[in-house]
């Protein structure tokens, strides 16, 4: 097997997607929109084979591989791997079940496998995030009952490109207030007004679904995903005013209900070590985390 890879451009959406949508892996790293926005980071390649997707990006150094495919990796694949980086390699995102696999390809393989908690993603059914039903959830509906209390004359509109500009101008009043509260962040945040501003560009092109609340004219709230599977959608950027209490949860709610009903299951993607964002994903009582484990190879 010989893998021919090339740059990652918007031009692959097609070839990429045709096996990615169907191959049963949830895993936010597949959403096509992610991987071009973050293309200038990771400079990503691809190699789109009959059932898989192959990635290719450097990572620490060395060459990286994250492949989407709905079984385990083949013992043929992992040897074009090998030809292909012509030294130690990892591949990135890997599920338990794809890991237990490998394993089993032991003594043949010397691999070293490294589990990283702070890169699992929240699973969600989405008729959870829009019911808000049940006592694990009861914060979750009393925040949202007493934003629509207090107001009752909000406005949700579906994100479209001439709303762009107000997003651009609350995604830097959140972009100013996280960079100074919390330098955990460091350069992702300027990173991801870069990616916000790629996916702004090739919206349509990309296919990608939004929403927005407004009130008194004002737009205090966004968020926009895509698909990732023909099962899942992906919530890609969530940004609201933080000084309107609820506004988090109505946001999240409002756009969920929108969903086609089609996405069973709704990823909003990994809390990057973040005490506060992990603390926030898990009050919403995912159904599964998404296991992601990079194995390194000798």
């Amino acid at each position: 097997m010989m893998l021919d890879f090339h740059p990652l451009t918007i031009a692959d959406r097609e070839a990429m997607q045709a096996v990615s949508l169907h191959a049963g892996r949830r895993n936010c790293n597949y959403t096509f929109a992610n991987l071009v926005g973050w293309e200038f980071w990771f400079r990503t390649q691809v190699c789109v084979l009959e059932d898989s997707v192959v990635l290719r990006f450097g990572w620490e150094g060395s060459h990286a591989y994250m492949v989407c495919t709905p079984g385990p990796l083949s013992e043929e694949l992992i040897d074009a791997l090998h030809a292909d980086a012509g030294g130690p390699f990892s591949i990135q995102g890997l599920e338990d079940d794809q890991v237990e696999a490998l394993s089993a390809l032991t003594p043949r393989l010397s691999i070293h496998i490294e589990p990283r908690r702070n890169q699992y993603d929240y699973l969600y059914l989405r008729s959870d995030l829009v019911e808000l039903s049940g006592g694990k959830l009861k914060a979750k509906r009393n925040h949202v009952n007493r934003f629509l209390s207090l107001y009752p004359d909000f406005i949700y509109r579906p994100l479209e490109p001439s709303m762009f500009d107000e997003c651009r101008r609350l995604e830097a009043l959140w972009r100013k207030e996280r960079g100074d509260r919390n330098p955990v962040y460091g350069d992702t945040i300027s990173a991801e007004q870069r990616v916000v501003e790629t996916v702004f560009s090739h919206w349509d092109e990309l296919g990608m679904t939004g929403g927005s609340i407004y009130l008194g004219g004002r737009m205090v709230a966004f968020t926009y995903g895509a698909p990732v599977t023909t099962d899942t959608f992906d919530i890609c950027v969530e940004k609201a005013d933080r000084d309107i209490d609820g506004l988090f949860p109505v946001i999240n709610q409002q756009f969920a209900a929108r969903l086609p009903e089609q996405y069973v299951y709704v990823n909003r993607e990994e809390d990057m070590g973040i005490e506060g964002l992990r603390k926030s994903k898990l009050s919403y009582h995912p159904i599964t985390l998404l296991s992601y484990n990079a194995v390194h190879f000798a």
